[in-house]
């Protein structure tokens, strides 16, 4: 048995949109692209929408949005993939990195109020393999001190927070629809936002800083998204929660059927719902193996696994200097994904906790 760590879940209903935008002729950004955001908006519920070509284009707009920029500074998680800090950097400005809770490995409330300063200008919150982070707690804090809050989300489409969905729990949420996530276009991202003022200014900051064709009114990029790629959107935006019951499905059955010890499972917080963009085990000194023989163990009996993320952005070379996060450091040591996506099967999953379990 073969079960990879990711899967795009494709078929003919995506195949047969993509050919009807090459019929078309209309391959670039046009009124496809326009129905996703319209339809994407409409499914996170909030007025606004604006696509992009990738979930780092989609941060960087939106931070732009925000008017962050040389000097300022935004704070972020130090567990996350690294355009949650490149981003920032990309503006000119500094990430400061705060530590985790190691409950839900999403920002810590109190190490993010203890990183505000006078130069800080947002706050990006993960909510990191699919769960939402405390918004309750975060938000008072951007409220207090007048930060702009950008939910990341490119890993949680359609998770819930107190029943509101993400993309309308900050000023702006950004998702990725890379392949491997729950909704896939190969490539591509989006920003959702309830302010007509930041609407405005994505959409000129994601099309050459223009105000109407050929007048530039600011320094812009393109990080438009193509019909083609939004053809294949709106077809999984339509599957999307399907794929997420699924995943939720397969997230249950592991949490009642892995039971080997040394392995802390992962929980969700009161008032969340978890999407399961991946499923990821921590691994104690009580298990029996390192996770290096942990991971050949698996791969060996054909389970994929992979390790999100191998070194805190606290960590990382681009970034060296920063403060430790001790939390997110100690995660990065002892974390391994498994697979939870739609296409594990009832005998897929099975035999991943009976192989987990079979570690001696």
């Amino acid at each position: 048995m073969h079960i990879p760590i990711a899967q795009p879940s494709l078929g003919d209903e995506e195949k047969n949109a993509v050919l009807a935008v090459l019929a078309s002729g209309m391959i670039a950004q046009g009124p496809v692209t326009a129905a996703f955001e319209e339809e994407f908006a409409t499914y996170c519920g909030v007025p606004h929408a604006v696509a992009t070509s990738n979930g780092t284009t989609a941060l960087h707009a939106a931070l732009l949005a925000a008017g962050v920029g040389p000097g300022d500074e935004v704070i972020v998680p130090a567990f996350s993939f690294f355009a949650t800090a490149s981003s920032v950097s990309m503006c000119g400005a500094r990430p400061v990195f705060s530590d985790i809770d190691p409950a839900t490995a999403t920002i810590d409330p109190d190490d993010l109020f203890a990183k505000v300063t006078p130069k800080t200008k947002a706050v990006i919150g993960v909510h990191l393999y699919g769960q939402p982070c405390d918004i309750a707690a975060v938000k008072k804090i951007c409220e207090s001190g007048d930060l702009v809050f950008i939910e990341d989300a490119a890993q949680a489409h359609g998770a819930t927070y107190q029943r509101r969905k993400t993309g309308n729990l900050g000023d702006m949420g950004c998702f990725s629809f890379y392949a491997t996530k729950n909704m896939a276009t190969g490539e591509g991202g989006m920003v959702t936002t309830a302010s007509d003022e930041y609407d405005e200014r994505l959409r000129r900051v994601i099309n050459h800083g223009q105000s109407e064709k050929y007048l530039h009114t600011e320094l812009g990029y393109n990080y438009r998204m193509t019909d083609i790629n939004a053809a294949i959107g709106r077809v999984q935006l339509a599957r999307l929660d399907g794929f997420n019951r699924r995943r939720q499905e397969n997230a249950a059955y592991y949490r009642t059927h892995i039971t080997a010890p040394g392995l802390v499972l992962p929980s969700v917080a009161p008032g969340r719902t978890h999407v399961w963009h991946q499923y990821s085990l921590r691994l104690t000194e009580k298990f029996p193996l390192l996770r290096d023989e942990f991971m050949a163990y698996l791969r060996e009996r054909g389970i994929g696994c992979a390790v999100h993320y191998p070194v805190a952005l606290s960590r990382q070379p681009f970034y060296a200097g920063a403060s430790s996060c001790p939390v997110a450091e100690s995660l990065a040591a002892s974390v391994l994904s498994i697979p939870v996506h739609p296409g594990v099967s009832d005998e897929a999953r099975a035999y991943v906790c009976e192989t987990i379990n079979g570690v001696i």
